[in-house]
């Protein structure tokens, strides 16, 4: 199958090349045309602008930063709804608040198309080998033309209601991990006295009740960063965490409550990525924390 893919940042170009091993011939797009060209060797086309991908296609991807880059790609000059998507189906995967999905799918069908929303769980790796988490949010008829293509990229895929289900469901999801980074830096500094090994520190924490499944797939690198050791580029960065927590402030806000833990989170983490961190990997924080707060 020909499909289009709008966005190759590091989880855009992981499912780039996960598609292309599966069989498919894509046609990407990205704002910084460098990322797009890399993918040329992996076997992807690069076209010139949104518009010209869904012209070339019947399904498009799309995964991006945020409202204002899928507001640009959908509705900028030579977006995707400045040509004819009678009949195509768009899969926005981007982390977003439920009133962006539901407005582009609403924009979408005015113009012939259909809009699922499917943000998914899990890093580059997991993308690169369709081990994925997809939340979907859509009408039926789309979810399932969707389906084949969904089950390629996730290990699991689980359609929860209308279009903003998907991107509701996965702010939920990672509520609790990205508050994590900075819950865990602060537990970690109460064992800093203690003469022990990062291997053997991390080791415990993750054979008890409050460790999340993440650590299981991280431990590595938590040891890493706290024995000071230089990391490989983030595949998630403090900035984009912080991204992440200031939609389910504003998701919340909307609603008429609070997110205090939440909020707390995101005030020590905009401290961090002050300090210089915005590039680094989530679990770089709690080394930095120790080192700055733990004297």
């Amino acid at each position: 199958m020909k499909i289009g893919l709008l966005g190759t940042g590091k989880m855009g170009s992981a499912m780039v090349e996960r598609l292309i091993n599966c069989g498919h011939e894509l046609i990407i797009w990205n704002r910084s045309i460098e990322k797009a060209q890399a993918l040329v060797s992996k076997g992807a086309k690069v076209a010139s602008n949104p518009a010209n991908v869904v012209d070339q296609v019947e399904i498009v991807i799309s995964i991006l930063t945020d409202a204002n880059a899928i507001d640009s790609c959908y509705r900028g000059t030579d977006g995707v709804l400045s040509t004819n998507v009678t009949g195509k189906l768009f899969i926005e995967m981007s982390t977003v608040r439920p009133v962006t999905a539901i407005q582009i799918a609403k924009d979408v069908a005015a113009k012939g198309g259909a809009v699922v929303d499917c943000p998914v769980g899990g890093t580059v790796g997991p993308a690169r080998d369709g081990k994925l988490l997809g939340l979907v949010g859509g009408e039926d008829k789309d979810v399932e033309r969707a389906r084949p293509i969904l089950e390629q990229l996730c290990r699991r895929v689980e359609h929860v209601g209308p279009n903003g289900s998907g991107v509701r469901l996965k702010l939920t999801v990672n509520l609790p991990l990205l508050v994590f980074w900075q819950s865990f830096s602060e537990a970690l500094s109460l064992s800093s006295q203690l003469n022990i090994s990062p291997e053997r520190l991390i080791d415990i924490l993750s054979d008890t009740s409050g460790a999340p499944n993440m650590m299981k797939a991280r431990t590595p690198a938590l040891v890493s960063t706290l024995k000071g050791e230089p990391q490989p580029p983030a595949a998630f960065t403090l900035d984009n965490i912080r991204k992440d927590l200031r939609t389910m402030i504003e998701e919340a806000q909307s609603n008429g409550w609070d997110l205090p833990v939440t909020q707390a989170a995101l005030s020590a983490l905009d401290k961090t990525s002050e300090a210089g961190l915005g590039d680094v990997d989530g679990t770089s924080v709690p080394a930095w924390f120790i080192k700055t707060h733990c004297k």
